[in-house]
C-alpha cells in the first residue's frame, strides 16, 4: 500500500481570505442581534418561553462562553417586556395567630402604598384618638358612669348607717377598713367607759356589732362585683367613643380597598385590635380609661405599633413589564426567603417585619434564571426549588426551623402562591447527570435547549460572524477590526473548534480576544484593530499560560525525558499525547517501547498491569493482539509474548489515540526494524488496520514540532496523522512556514500499511491469495517471526510433555 503524499502547506491552515469581505472595517457592517448558528436552541427558548403548562421549565445546555445566558437573557427579557407587571406581596401581622404572618397579594404598586397608608392612619391614630378622651364631653360622660357607682356604695353605706343609729352604734372609716362602733351622746364609747357597763349591756352591745358586721360584710362582697359591672360600662363606653373616633377614619380607607376582600378584612382586625388595646394609644394614660396597659409587640421589642406596619416583600412600582431575575447566588434562603433574627437575652427573636424575600419571590410572575452547577452546589437549594415548583408555592423556612435552634422565636409565614418560568443553565454532562439521577428533573425541566458548541465554517457564515465581530465591538466599546484582523479572528474561532471546516460558537473566548486586540491598539496609538494586534493578543494568551509546557520541553531538551527526534531504533516510537489544564492544552512527545519474545500470545499492557492504564488505553492495547493474530497467525498459533509501555510515565494513560503508535512499536520490534526517531505518531486503530480520527491533533503536531524547532529542523522530522484528521488542520504559522521550506512534515495515514512503510523505509507488502507476502516486505518479516514463534513454542511443549504450562 502506498503511502499517501505529505500534506502541502495549504492543507495544514485553512485561512479566511481578506479579500473576499467587502467591507474596510467591521464598523460599515450591519448589526446582528440574533447569536448565530443556534437555531435548534432558540426554537426551544421561544417554545419554553410561550408554552405556559405546569412543568416546562428550560433547561439551556451547552459549552462555557457558548451564550447561552445571553440569549435566554435577551429573549425572557423580550417577552417579559409584554408581559404585564405581576403582584405586589406583603406580609402583615396574624392578630389570631401571631406566629404566622398573612400574606396580603396586591396590584403593583399597591404594597407601598398601602404601607404609606397604614403608616399614616396610624400617625393620625396617635393624634385623634387621645384628643377624643380628653374632651369636656367624655370627661361628663365618665363622671357620669362613675357616679352611679357611687351613689349605689353611698346608698349601701347610708342604709348600714340609718339601721346602726337606733342601735347605738356607728359606721366609722379607719386604716384597717370600716367598721361598727358603740356611740353615747354623739361620740364613740371609749374602752374604760364600756368596761363600765353591766355584762348584760355589754351582751347586747357586741351582739348589735357583729349583726351589723355581717351586714356590712354582705355590702362589701359585692363592691368588686359594681366594680366589674363599672369597669364594664366604662369599657363599652370607651368602645363606643373609640368606634365614633376610629370608624370614619378607617371606612376611608377600607373603601379605597373595595376590590381587596383579604385587605379590607386585615383593616377590620387592626382597628378590632387598636380598640382592644388602647390603653396603649393612650400614651400610657391608665388614669383616663382605668384600665391597666399590657402592650404585647409581635417582637416583644416594646415597640407594640410595629404589629400595625406592612412588610412589603415584593415591590413592583414603576415596572412595566414582568421581571427577569438572575439568582447570582442560588442559596436556599436567597432562592425562597428568610427570617432574620434580633439577639435579645442570650437568645434570638423576630417578628413578621424581618421576613426578607427571596429570588422566587422576586421573580414571581415573571422569569428566574439560574446558573444549575451553583444551584447544585448549595444546600438545600436543588429541593427547595424543587418543592417549590411541584408545589406551586413559596414556603418561607427559618434556619431555626432548619437547624432546630430552641431559643429562637419560629415564625411560619403564609405560603405565597408562585408563577414562574426558570431557566436553569449548565453543560451538558451535568444536564445528563440529572436526566439520569433525578427523577423529578425530567419532570420540572421538560424544555432542553442545547447549544451548539460550533458551526459550519460557510462563506454565508463568515459573513455572518464577521458582522457579529462588529456588534460586539460597538456593544462593548472596542476600536473596529480591518478585514485582515476580522480573517484571523475567524481564522482563530476554527482553530478552537479543532476543525478547519468549523468555527467555534464560544463566542466568551472571542470577546476576549477582542478586548485583548483593542488593549495593543490602544497602546500603538491606532483608531483600528489590525492584525498585527490580533497577533499580539494571541501570542501574549499563549505567553502568560505556557509556563508548565515550557518546564515539559525543557525536561525533553536537557535529557530528563528521554526522546529522540534522529537516528532509528527497533521497538521504539515517538508517541504524542495531549495535556489538558484547566482552559490550556498542549502537545506532548512521549517515548513508546515494545519488547517481544516466545510466549502464549498475550499483549501485555505495563500500565494496566499496575493500575495506571484507564479503559480506553487498555482496549486499544486487546486490539492490537487480535489485529496480529487474525493477519499474520490465521493458520498457527500466535505464540508471542509482547510488553508495551508508556516509557517514563508516572501520571496514567487514558485514551486510545496512541494504540496506532503502539502497533508500529510491536511491529518494529518483531520483524526486528528500526522505525526512525524523526518521526512522532498518533491515530487510533481498529482490528483490520485501519487509522482512526483523533482528538487534539493541532496541539500534538504543535508539541513535537517544538521540540524538534529547537534541536534543530532538519528536514527529515515530521508527524503521522489520521488521513480523517487532515480536515481538523489548523496549525500555527510557524509549522505552516516549516513545511514550506521543507523543514518539516506532515503525513496523513489511512492505514498502518502506509505508517509502517514511511517509519521504516522498507515497503509494508500486500499478502497474495494464499495469505504470503512478498519476501523483504514489514509484513512477511512479521509473518516469518511469528510462524517461527509459533514453531519454536511447539517444540518447547512436545519436548517438556503435556500438561505442563
Amino acid at each position: 500500500m502506498t503511502p499517501l503524499p505529505a500534506l502541502t502547506p495549504a492543507r495544514l491552515n485553512t485561512r479566511t481570505d481578506p479579500a473576499s469581505f467587502a467591507f474596510t472595517t467591521t464598523a460599515e457592517l450591519e448589526p446582528i442581534s440574533d447569536i448565530i448558528g443556534q437555531d435548534r436552541a432558540v426554537a426551544a427558548v421561544e417554545f419554553g418561553i410561550g408554552i405556559r403548562h405546569s412543568g416546562y421549565n428550560i433547561f439551556a445546555l451547552g459549552s462555557p462562553g457558548t451564550g447561552k445566558h445571553t440569549v435566554v437573557r435577551d429573549y425572557l427579557t423580550e417577552q417579559a417586556a409584554d408581559d404585564p407587571p405581576p403582584s405586589d406581596w406583603c406580609y402583615v401581622y396574624n392578630f389570631q395567630e401571631s406566629h404566622r404572618p398573612i400574606a396580603l397579594e396586591l396590584p403593583a404598586g399597591g404594597g407601598v402604598e398601602l404601607r404609606t397608608a397604614m403608616d399614616e392612619l396610624l400617625d393620625e391614630i396617635r393624634t385623634v384618638l387621645p384628643a377624643a378622651f380628653e374632651t369636656d364631653d367624655y370627661r361628663v360622660r365618665r363622671q357620669a358612669v362613675e357616679s352611679t357607682f357611687q351613689q349605689r356604695q353611698e346608698e349601701a353605706f347610708s342604709a348600714l348607717q340609718e339601721e346602726a343609729v337606733p342601735k347605738g352604734l356607728n359606721l366609722l372609716r379607719t386604716p384597717e377598713g370600716l367598721i361598727f362602733a358603740p356611740v353615747a351622746n354623739g361620740e364613740v364609747l371609749k374602752t374604760e367607759d364600756f368596761q363600765k357597763m353591766t355584762p348584760e349591756e355589754q351582751e347586747t352591745i357586741k351582739a348589735a356589732i357583729e349583726e351589723m358586721q355581717e351586714k356590712l360584710q354582705r355590702v362589701v362582697i359585692q363592691l368588686p362585683r359594681w366594680q366589674r359591672e363599672l369597669g364594664k360600662e366604662l369599657q363599652t363606653f370607651h368602645n363606643d367613643l373609640a368606634h365614633t373616633t376610629l370608624d370614619p377614619l378607617f371606612s376611608e380607607l377600607s373603601e379605597a380597598y373595595a376590590s381587596q376582600p383579604a385587605v379590607q378584612v386585615y383593616l377590620a382586625a387592626v382597628q378590632a385590635d387598636i380598640i382592644e388595646n388602647l390603653p396603649v394609644f393612650l400614651r400610657g394614660e391608665e388614669n383616663s380609661t382605668g384600665e391597666d396597659q399590657s402592650p404585647a409587640a409581635p417582637g416583644d421589642d416594646g415597640d407594640y405599633a410595629v404589629r400595625y406596619r406592612v412588610n412589603v416583600l415584593v415591590d413592583h412600582s414603576g415596572s412595566t413589564g414582568a421581571p427577569v431575575v438572575y439568582a447570582d447566588n442560588p442559596a436556599y434562603q436567597n432562592l425562597v426567603g428568610r427570617v432574620e433574627y434580633i439577639p435579645q437575652m442570650g437568645g434570638l427573636i423576630t417578628d413578621f417585619t424581618h421576613i426578607k424575600s427571596g429570588s422566587l419571590h422576586t421573580a414571581n410572575g415573571g422569569y428566574l434564571m439560574i446558573d444549575a452547577l451553583k444551584l447544585l452546589s448549595q444546600p438545600y437549594a436543588w429541593e427547595g426549588l424543587k418543592r417549590a415548583l411541584r408545589a406551586k408555592t413559596i414556603r418561607i423556612e427559618t434556619p431555626g426551623q432548619m437547624l432546630s435552634q430552641a431559643n429562637a422565636v419560629s415564625l411560619e409565614p403564609e405560603p405565597i402562591p408562585l408563577h414562574i418560568k426558570v431557566a436553569l443553565m449548565g453543560d451538558r454532562s451535568l444536564y445528563y447527570q440529572l436526566t439520569q439521577a433525578d427523577p423529578d428533573f425530567d419532570e420540572l425541566f421538560k424544555v432542553m435547549a442545547d447549544f451548539n458548541d460550533e458551526i459550519e465554517r460557510t462563506p454565508e457564515n463568515q459573513m455572518l460572524f464577521a458582522r457579529l465581530i462588529g456588534s460586539m465591538a460597538t456593544r462593548l466599546e472596542l476600536r473596529h477590526l480591518d478585514r485582515e484582523a476580522t480573517a484571523r479572528v475567524i481564522d482563530q474561532c476554527a482553530r478552537e473548534a479543532g476543525d478547519a471546516g468549523k468555527l467555534s460558537m464560544r463566542v466568551a473566548s472571542v470577546v476576549d480576544l477582542l478586548q485583548e486586540a483593542d488593549y495593543f491598539a490602544g497602546k500603538a496609538g491606532d483608531d483600528l484593530i489590525h492584525l498585527a494586534h490580533v497577533e499580539q493578543a494571541l501570542d501574549a494568551q499563549r505567553y502568560r499560560a505556557w509556563r508548565i509546557p515550557e518546564r515539559s520541553q525543557e525536561s525533553i531538551l536537557d535529557g530528563t525525558v528521554r526522546v529522540q527526534t534522529e537516528g532509528a531504533v527497533v521497538g521504539q516510537i515517538n508517541g504524542l499525547a495531549v495535556m489538558q489544564l484547566g482552559s490550556l492544552m498542549f502537545g506532548q512527545p512521549s517515548r513508546i517501547t515494545a519488547r517481544v519474545t516466545i510466549g502464549g500470545g498475550e499483549v501485555v499492557n505495563i500500565e494496566r498491569e499496575v493500575a495506571m492504564s484507564g479503559p480506553s488505553h487498555s482496549k486499544g492495547v486487546l486490539i492490537l493482539a487480535s489485529y496480529l493474530a487474525a493477519r499474520y497467525a490465521a493458520d498457527f498459533p500466535l505464540a508471542l509474548q509482547a510488553g508495551l509501555v508508556f516509557e517514563q510515565s508516572y501520571g496514567g494513560v487514558d485514551g486510545d489515540s496512541a494504540s496506532s503508535t503502539e502497533l508500529y512499536a510491536l511491529l518494529s520490534a518483531i520483524a526486528n526494524l528500526p522505525i526512525r526517531q524523526s518521526f512522532a505518531v498518533t491515530g487510533s486503530v481498529d482490528q483490520f488496520g485501519n487509522v482512526q480520527v483523533i482528538g487534539g491533533v493541532n496541539e500534538k503536531i504543535e508539541g513535537f514540532f517544538a521540540i524538534c524547532q529547537q534541536r534543530g529542523l532538519t528536514g527529515e522530522q515530521g508527524v503521522l496523522i489520521p488521513a480523517t484528521n487532515v480536515r481538523h488542520l489548523m496549525l500555527r504559522q510557524d509549522v505552516v512556514d516549516a513545511v514550506e521550506a521543507g523543514q518539516f512534515a506532515i503525513h496523513p495515514v489511512a492505514h498502518i500499511d502506509e505508517g509502517i512503510e514511511l517509519l521504516t523505509g522498507i515497503p509494508a507488502g500486500v499478502a497474495d491469495e494464499n495469505g504470503i507476502y512478498p519476501e523483504g516486505t514489514v509484513n512477511r518479516r512479521v509473518q516469518d517471526r511469528l510462524r517461527d514463534f509459533a514453531q519454536r513454542w511447539s517444540a518447547f511443549h512436545a519436548h517438556i510433555g503435556p500438561g505442563v504450562a
